[in-house]
């Protein structure tokens, strides 16, 4: 289904608050530190026009980051409120971001999901992206430095 009744514009950091309110970043996103104000700001700032949010009824419907760090795309925190799932909305900002990477020159695009996102898998298989059977993906989380 196409997208009708929403309205995409840029993710801004005067959304955060808002993204948060809404519970946006809730269920099925994995947040952390670095998804703090400042984090997303810098996220923004280095990534502009990569971003976007679906508004509908005077509401946050959905939002995405998009970025790239020069060879690979990424999304993250691809979200839609349940009361407008299955309206186009999470398809509509895939697209504006899918296309903002690559209009960059970036030839391959990445999202992690929870192995136990059975509703996030689903849609991601539905819209054509594919599994990753041969990687398994690693973190590290080194200690800040602060200068005293």
């Amino acid at each position: 289904m196409i997208s009708a009744g929403f309205q995409f514009r840029l993710l801004t950091i005067h959304d955060y608050d808002s993204l948060v309110e809404a519970l946006l970043w809730q269920e099925g996103v994995g947040m952390s530190g670095s998804d703090s104000v400042h984090g997303v700001a810098k996220f923004l700032a280095r990534n502009p026009g990569m971003s976007f949010v679906a508004d509908a009824e005077g509401m946050l419907a959905g939002c995405v980051l998009g970025g790239h760090d020069g060879r690979r795309g990424y999304l993250y925190h691809v979200s839609v409120s349940p009361q407008f799932r299955r309206r186009g909305v999470a398809r509509g900002l895939v697209a504006r971001t899918v296309a903002a990477i690559a209009a960059e020159g970036i030839e391959k695009i990445h999202i992690d999901v929870f192995a136990d996102n059975g509703a996030g898998l689903a849609f991601w298989r539905a819209i054509g992206w594919h599994d990753r059977d041969e990687l398994k993906r690693f973190s590290f989380t080194p200690p800040l430095r602060r200068n005293s």
